[in-house]
Parts: C-alpha cells; sequence; structure tokens
C-alpha cells in the first residue's frame, strides 16, 4: 500500500494541531508531557513544529489524555479550515 503525500490543506492541519498542543503544553516540560502520552519527545518535537503533520490517530489520543484536553477540541483544530472551505 502506497500512502498518497498530503495536500497543503491537510499539511496546514498538522501545522494547527502542532500549534494547539503547544499552547496546550503550556509550562510543562515537553519530555515531561511526551512520557505521558508514551511518545518520544522527539516525536512530540516534530508534531508541535508542524513537520510531522499527520501523526497517528492513537498519537493524537494520548496526547489529549496527557495534556487533559478533549479529543473533540483537537479534531475541531484540526477540522477549522477545512469545514470553512467545504462550506463555501
Amino acid at each position: 500500500m502506497v500512502r498518497q503525500p498530503l495536500t497543503a490543506e491537510q499539511i496546514a492541519a498538522g501545522q494547527r494541531l502542532g500549534a494547539a498542543l503547544r499552547a496546550a503544553r503550556a509550562d510543562r516540560s515537553l519530555v515531561e508531557v511526551a512520557l505521558a502520552a508514551g511518545i518520544s519527545p522527539e516525536t512530540l518535537r516534530k508534531i508541535e513544529a508542524g513537520r510531522l503533520p499527520a501523526p497517528a490517530f492513537g498519537t493524537v489520543v494520548c496526547l489529549s489524555q496527557a495534556l487533559d484536553v478533549p479529543l473533540s477540541d483537537l479534531a475541531d483544530v484540526w477540522l477549522a479550515d477545512m469545514a470553512i472551505r467545504q462550506a463555501s
């Protein structure tokens, strides 16, 4: 199975998700949050920087729990711009 390249819209959604996770982390250390989510600090760093714009669903679920952010809030961040374009 060959994975299709991400669209510009998906990359932008990943960047929004990374920014939201970084904001939710606030003053907690990146290492602390990554370990609480069961991922490597480097993976979290890439997600927050937008260099990993489409993290696995399980990773997002674990980050949601570690940061005490409802998964639906993170989904809203991901879908924000997409919903506007679909409504147009």
